[in-house]
């Protein structure tokens, strides 16, 4: 399977999940339902669907804490994408314009709901980075 193919699917599966939490989603979704539309039109309400839900099971365990739903999440969507751009590479130019419309132009700066963090370490150094609450114990 081609790298690009797959590493483009990833980031657009992670920038879907991410955007569903943000005030562009409705805008994002449209965009989402007009691409599977133009290839499989027969198939846009069942994914317009499938957003929908994936959206309030996201809501559902960012309200519950729960990290490995939203990871499931993010992972089911980089597939279908993975798979939708597989079955139709000619999709790839337009996937990259829906993140360029979506995604941050910054590559330093994060996308929408999302977190972006730089370290660097050497010698016996230590590098402790978190999204959320960290707790270390050292002994």
């Amino acid at each position: 399977m081609d790298p690009q193919v797959v590493d483009l699917a990833r980031t657009a599966g992670t920038t879907v999940v991410t955007l569903m939490a943000t005030d562009t989603w409705n805008r994002a979704r449209d965009g989402l339902v007009a691409l599977w539309r133009r290839v499989h039109p027969e198939r846009a309400d069942q994914i317009a669907d499938q957003l929908d839900a994936t959206r309030e099971e996201l809501v559902a365990a960012r309200e519950a804490s729960d990290e490995l739903s939203e990871r499931e999440l993010t992972t089911e969507w980089q597939s279908r994408l993975r798979r939708l751009l597989v079955a139709e590479p000619a999709l790839a130019e337009e996937l990259h314009r829906f993140l360029e419309e979506f995604a941050p132009a910054d590559a330093s700066q994060p996308a929408a709901g999302g977190t972006s963090m730089h370290a660097t370490a050497s010698g016996h150094g230590r590098v402790y980075q978190a999204g959320r609450d960290q707790h270390i114990t050292e002994g």
